[in-house]
């Protein structure tokens, strides 16, 4: 028995000197930042209100830039906008590559994903292009006429009651990424459209949970556990699946001379690099960057939609300025267009102080660095 229990410290023991050789060195001159513990890094001194609150704390003892250990890397942090600008803004070849997040999904790469920079700047400069490059300009307009008469049927039928306008939002969000994607618009009471919006509702959620951060930092040990990331997992299989199925209802309607969408556009492209062995524009990919125009562009529009209106609530002043210049640019006769952004700086500077003021992402995206870099 004395034997046994021997043997089982040794090879604890043992485990324990493997763990510790193998435990990553901070490599160069880090800044400074709280002391990690072996193995765990800097996990227990994360405070359960989530990785904003942490890293607020670790700002009170610190100035300037300061580094953590959370699990498996290391990370430095930047603590206002001039330093986020300084490294992202002017070194952007060293920077450029935004970190994966790990939810189990299948290995490749997306427009929020990537693990390589070539292959992010590709697919990145592919996307964003006009949308009325992404099928023709009448049908885009005829979705935003949808659009606006979806909204004011909706506020009509709710005049004069309280109301969370969250859902609406996501709704008429992810119909105009739907218009573009895929080039068709659902009706808000689609049951197939309800399932999508619930499955992007809930990922939404689970994703800003605290328990889902913790996963993002200590992925290699959570992933054997049950959680909330294997929910996430499941949703984007689920939306992968919904994606799969229209790319493959395209390709049998693809007409080369007119694209409908992006998913054409992208289609038209993969025709065109089959004899390259390294493009990047194949099927895998045309997934997940649909997946990531969805994702990208519904939450953060909805967001932004839904603090605008509790902010025009509160400063009625601003919002009368901005119905001015919106009557004095576009006026009722037609819908909104993208050239009138450059003739509308007032509306557009307001757009850009909620989002500010919102703070809908105060830890940003993370990036890293694809060399040796100094700073």
């Amino acid at each position: 028995m004395e034997l046994s229990i021997l043997l089982l410290l040794a090879l604890f023991t043992g485990l324990l000197l493997l763990l510790a050789r193998s435990y990553p060195k901070a490599q160069g001159h880090l800044p400074p930042g709280p002391s990690p513990l072996p193995f765990l890094g800097n996990l227990l001194q994360m405070d359960r209100g989530g990785l904003l609150k942490s890293f607020l704390k670790f700002m009170i003892t610190i100035r300037g830039l300061y580094s953590a250990f959370l699990s498996t890397k290391w990370v430095v942090l930047c603590r206002n906008y001039q330093q986020a600008d300084s490294r992202l803004g002017h070194k952007k070849d060293g920077f450029s590559v935004v970190m994966p997040r790990r939810y189990g999904q299948p290995q490749g790469y997306s427009l929020r994903g990537a693990n390589r920079s070539y292959s992010w700047k590709t697919l990145r400069a592919f996307s964003l292009p006009p949308p009325r490059n992404f099928g023709r300009e009448k049908k885009r307009q005829r979705h935003t006429r949808q659009t606006d008469q979806a909204q004011k049927k909706f506020y009509r039928e709710k005049l004069g009651a309280l109301l969370d306008p969250t859902f609406f939002f996501h709704a008429i969000t992810a119909n105009i990424i739907c218009s573009m994607v895929f080039g068709e618009r659902f009706a808000y009471k689609d049951p197939q459209f309800l399932r999508l919006l619930d499955t992007f509702y809930q990922t939404f959620a689970l994703v800003s949970s605290f328990s889902s951060q913790l996963y993002c930092i200590a992925h290699r040990l959570l992933k054997h556990f049950p959680g909330p990331h294997r929910q996430v997992y499941k949703n984007l299989q689920k939306v992968n699946t919904f994606i799969s199925c229209s790319v493959a209802k395209h390709r049998e309607t693809l007409d080369p001379s007119t694209p409908r969408d992006f998913i054409d556009t992208y289609l038209l492209r993969m025709d065109k690099e089959k004899s390259n062995p390294n493009t990047e524009f194949h099927q895998r990919n045309l997934i997940l960057t649909a997946l990531s125009l969805f994702f990208g562009g519904t939450e953060t529009t909805s967001t932004t939609l839904r603090y605008g209106f509790l902010l025009m609530l509160k400063y009625p002043h601003i919002a009368e300025k901005v119905r001015k210049e919106i009557e004095q640019v576009i006026g009722s006769h037609r819908p909104p267009a993208l050239d009138d952004r450059a003739k509308m700086p007032y509306t557009d500077a307001v757009i850009h102080e909620i989002q500010r003021f919102g703070d809908f992402l105060p830890i940003g995206v993370p990036h890293m660095v694809t060399k040796d870099t100094y700073f």
